[in-house]
């Protein structure tokens, strides 16, 4: 008898995993234990072994398609065996709801099915034509989107299997794509510099002379009911330029003829700018994005009202006046699309901050000893040696003392980490990105200074990987070299904690019984309390301070 087999929850967050490779076709003999594909999940690319045995009879989702877990993946049986109403029966809540003629997204793709002949006939799909749909891949665990950088082919071109095609930009770093088909590039769906939410169609590679408009039809046709029967933004946009182009006729014929991209045209509506009165800089005297956003309307002279003040009488004016200049001021503003980076920087922290109850503890540490001895240890280290380093690696010899404060809240328990993977915060042109120090309770001074290096000049390249960021279990962020005195930070999730690092300050300090000059750091630690209590926390800043102050501690 047929049976299904469906996509595995292979890590404790994932929610849906990506096709990378199939191992088996249509008809080959499976056994129990044999390899039938690799499945990329949100931590890693991973074998998926089967533990049924027949003949494998059908293949649902194409090699780089997501797929939701427990969604059917394949069919096994015996060969020749019916399985299309096991699928069916798969599928029968959504079958029932699409049977009734209502609203809902389901009962909106059935209705389509069947009052569509007039638009695109039968049902098409990319293998009734020879062609592989490639599409927006997820490259990260909080990728929702991605950005076009860069098109290595165009249209006509022929693409192999292994290619890269494109760069695309996510929210931790610009990323290859690569083809896994081979033919001719028939249509590319994204311009440069546009975004693709995640499983949108980015081109399609198949047969030259391929005609694929049924295709594209089809998918708009289906995209616009989806946007009609719910009321999210994301289904919206493919009708929001034409609504958009009623409210604001701001294009004109003149400016269907002029030579302009398609996303300079879109942002010169959305700013209600002619394109006519634009200069482009592109080949041929093409209207470019940048033209666009550079783009200044000259001030127009409508500046009549001056003349109210001096139609005053003399009679009527008082006996003293005051005569205040007239100054006439242009309001300007620019405006930048978000970037990846910054969209999931502005969501994680703020699932962070209004979601676990932050409280935060400061500590002041006398960093004269920690001066000396890192003059000391920069004399034979391999490597300079900075203040973050230090403090890097004490706040990880004092989370081994303290492990309540090197947990992570996991919502219906806590995880106390026994590793202990320190994340630093890296300043980047976009945003944030917090590489990850692994085991820094037992690597030397040196080896976190040379780490910690490697990172940040990586970070500012966009060459960071996803294995570079996952996996801390606490966090530090240092502004001190920036002049901040003390700052509180968001916690990173899952983290419970993160220490915001002060500058060290030369102020009077009393030491036995005299005022005498002084090196002050200030220590900020902002905790969860769902995980971390004030006495915790506190008991954990007292050993990190006595370590700084007594550095050689470290070396022990």
């Amino acid at each position: 008898m047929a049976e299904v087999v469906k996509m595995p929850k292979m890590s404790d967050t994932m929610t849906e995993g990506v096709i990378a490779k199939w191992h088996k076709k249509v008809g080959d003999k499976v056994s129990s234990g044999d390899l039938i594909a690799e499945v990329e999940t949100d931590k890693a690319t991973m074998d998926f072994e089967s533990y049924q045995e027949g003949t494998l009879l059908y293949i649902g989702p194409k090699e780089g398609e997501a797929v939701p877990v427990d969604a059917v993946i394949a069919v096994l049986g015996e060969e020749g065996e019916d399985y299309q109403a096991l699928l069916n029966g798969e599928s029968t809540g959504k079958s029932e709801k699409e049977e009734k003629p209502d609203n809902k997204p389901g009962a909106a793709e059935e209705k389509e099915a069947e009052e569509a002949p007039e638009e695109a006939g039968e049902e098409v799909t990319a293998e009734s034509l020879g062609a592989t749909v490639i599409t927006m891949p997820l490259l990260s665990d909080t990728m929702t989107e991605g950005v076009i950088a860069e098109w290595h082919f165009k249209v006509g071109d022929t693409i192999k299997s292994d290619d890269v095609i494109a760069d695309v930009e996510t929210d931790k770093a610009t990323m290859e794509v690569t083809a896994y088909a081979e033919g001719t590039l028939l249509y590319i769906g994204v311009e440069k510099g546009q975004a693709a939410k995640v499983n949108d169609i980015i081109a399609i590679v198949g047969k030259e002379g391929t005609d694929v408009t049924p295709l594209l039809k089809q998918h708009t046709g289906k995209t616009k009911k989806e946007g009609k029967s719910t009321e999210k933004a994301a289904d919206s946009a493919d009708v929001a330029p034409a609504k958009q182009a009623a409210d604001e006729p701001v294009s004109t014929s003149a400016d269907s003829r002029l030579k302009a991209s398609p996303l300079a045209r879109k942002i010169a509506k959305e700013k209600g700018i002619s394109l006519g009165d634009v200069k482009g800089t592109g080949d041929g005297g093409r209207i470019v994005k940048k033209d666009v956003e550079s783009f200044t309307p000259q001030a127009k002279s409508t500046t009549a009202s001056p003349q109210a003040p001096a139609s005053t009488t003399a009679a009527e004016a008082p006996a003293a006046t005051i005569n205040i200049p007239q100054y006439v001021g242009e309001e300007r503003y620019a405006e930048k699309p978000v970037t990846q980076m910054r969209k999931t920087i502005a969501r994680r922290l703020s699932e962070s901050l209004f979601t676990a109850p932050h409280f935060y503890l400061t500590i002041q540490v006398d960093m004269d000893s920690a001066i000396a001895a890192r003059t000391k240890i920069n004399e034979v280290a391999p490597l300079k040696v900075s203040y973050n380093d230090l403090v890097i690696k004490a706040a990880a010899v004092a989370l081994k003392q303290h492990p309540a404060v090197n947990a992570s809240w996991l919502g219906d328990k806590i995880r106390y980490n026994e590793h202990v993977n320190v994340g630093v915060a890296v300043a980047v042109e976009d945003g944030l990105l917090v590489p990850v120090v692994r085991f820094a309770d037992g690597k030397s001074l040196s080896h976190i200074s040379a780490e910690v290096k490697d990172f940040a000049q990586r970070a500012k390249t966009k060459k960071l990987q996803p294995a570079d960021w996952e996996g801390s279990t606490f966090t530090v962020s240092n502004l001190g070299m920036f002049g901040i005195d003390q700052f509180t930070a968001i916690i990173n999730p899952p983290d419970a904690c993160i220490l915001a690092v002060g500058g060290i300050q030369q102020v009077p300090v009393v030491k036995n019984g005299a005022v005498v000059p002084g090196n002050i750091m200030k220590l900020t630690l902002s905790c969860d309390h769902r995980v971390v209590d004030g006495a915790t926390g506190a008991a954990f800043l007292q050993t990190l301070k006595a370590l700084l102050e007594e550095p050689v501690r470290l070396l022990a």
